[in-house]
């Protein structure tokens, strides 16, 4: 029999507190962060969906695995047992420790970008699109007309629209050295990319002799939802569609701060021997040698431990389907999101509730200083505040303006996401009252991370 309710499949085994505050109280640091949510004492949030980066609790066997870090310089058993646990679900000839994924992506455009060239993506994330665009390459999105419209119930929004991809390389023959899939689509709402779709892509890729890399940060959770949504794979195991997803590609970057289910690191693989020695001199200069890069070794092996246990079945079934828990309350609640639920988090449609605030007003930023002064929850816009500044400075507004609630891995209970529920209805009830905001302060790339906002009609 198949019960209704969802159980964390996991005890608690220590906790943290959470420091309860007042509205007054999250006005006033509001106000001092120039209602930046980024900027705000982490102290004084709540329910901290502002990412799923490197905030999710370890295991008590990833806590036992620390213990046997071994700081070595050079050749630690760590690194060995590191790379073991990466070629089992990736097993290409080339791994690269790094600190984090953008580390990797930094590597990587450092050794194959440069003015001229042309670096395709599903949907580059903020990092990503950064990395490209600093080397003074071109960062173009094709992900499927569907992954713009957020009320499609298309079941793999995440793909790639190879017929734009195909025309692509053959009007830039010779100016494109990678192509990049991002599983899941971060930018577009967590949506995964089917194997179909995969397929077709490594297929444009070989016509064209263009290498195909992924960035596979939520591989897991991609996996997951092609067992639960592609035909001819339900009863597959996890691992083995993430390695046939893997074998699809000549290199990958990752950040093991999400399904690496660590707290920190990071890495680049690949096929290309030239191609990794080109890498592995940037690493060096970067990040460290190449059998830590950037890493403690207790680190290293508490990524090897999280990568055994993120493709556990019970721990995917209960990640996944607690995060369709939240979406789909939200929606009964009449609060427009980003349909299907993805895997990490709920993106909310700021757009269409506030209809009323112009894109360049930033309606996602609106949104997301609401239901922190509200009810203390921290979520992060994903929207023209994030992407309209262009390279040539101007600004545009943004494919959609979304507030992502990315929930944290093995951190918070169904009463927290309760409570969450309760905060998002409250504010979508009055969501004529708020209003937009323009910047004040920004930097000239990655802007989100430290502009200064102020509400439309005060200084």
């Amino acid at each position: 029999m198949s019960f209704r309710t969802i159980i964390e499949p996991f005890r608690i085994h220590s906790v943290e507190p959470l420091r309860m505050t007042t509205p007054e109280q999250r006005r006033r640091a509001l106000q001092e962060a120039g209602f930046n949510l980024f900027d705000l004492h982490s102290d004084d949030v709540l329910i901290d969906l502002l990412t799923d980066s490197g905030t999710g609790a370890m295991s008590r066997d990833q806590w036992a695995a620390i213990q046997h870090g071994d700081e070595s310089y050079a050749g630690s058993p760590s690194w060995f047992r590191f790379l073991e646990s990466v070629r089992e679900l990736f097993p290409f000839r080339h791994v690269i420790p790094t600190h984090q994924g953008r580390a990797a992506e930094k590597i990587l455009f450092t050794a194959i970008g440069g003015s001229g060239m042309t670096i395709p993506n599903n949907t580059h994330f903020d990092t990503t699109r950064a990395n490209v665009e600093f080397t003074g390459a071109e960062a173009v999105d094709l992900v499927i007309p569907e992954g713009h419209d957020p009320a499609s119930l298309h079941p793999f929004k995440g793909n790639m629209d190879v017929d734009r991809l195909d025309e692509l390389l053959r009007a830039r023959a010779g100016t494109v050295p990678v192509v990049f899939v991002t599983i899941t689509n971060n930018s577009g709402g967590g949506q995964p990319v089917s194997l179909a779709n995969l397929r077709a892509v490594r297929e444009v890729c070989d016509r064209h002799a263009v290498p195909l890399f992924l960035d596979a940060c939520r591989f897991a959770e991609n996996a997951w939802f092609i067992r639960e949504r592609e035909p001819g794979h339900h009863d597959r195991e996890v691992r083995d569609i993430v390695r046939e997803m893997a074998g699809l590609a000549d290199g990958m970057t990752m950040s093991a701060k999400k399904d690496g289910l660590a707290n920190i690191g990071g890495w680049l693989a690949m096929h290309d021997d030239e191609l990794a020695v080109r890498c592995r001199n940037l690493l060096v200069l970067t990040e460290g040698f190449p059998t830590y890069g950037g890493l403690a070794g207790r680190d290293l092996e508490a990524i090897a431990q999280g990568l055994k246990e993120v493709v556990e079945h019970d721990y995917l079934r209960y990640r996944i389907r607690s995060t369709a828990y939240l979406g789909e309350a939200l929606l009964r609640a009449g609060i427009p999101i980003v349909q299907p639920t993805g895997g990490h988090a709920v993106y909310l449609d700021a757009r269409a509730l506030l209809p009323h605030i112009p894109a360049l007003q930033y309606p996602g930023q609106a949104l997301a200083v609401a239901l922190y002064e509200s009810g203390g929850i921290r979520g992060c816009e994903i929207g023209t505040v994030m992407f309209g500044r262009q390279p040539d400075g101007s600004e545009q507004p943004a494919a959609m303006d979304l507030v992502r609630l990315a929930i944290p891995r093995r951190t918070y209970t169904q009463s927290h996401i309760d409570y969450v529920i309760e905060v998002c209805t409250e504010v979508a009830a009055r969501a004529r009252e708020l209003c937009g905001y323009r910047i004040v302060e920004e930097p000239p790339m990655l802007r989100h991370f430290t502009a200064r906002f102020a509400q439309l009609g005060q200084s």
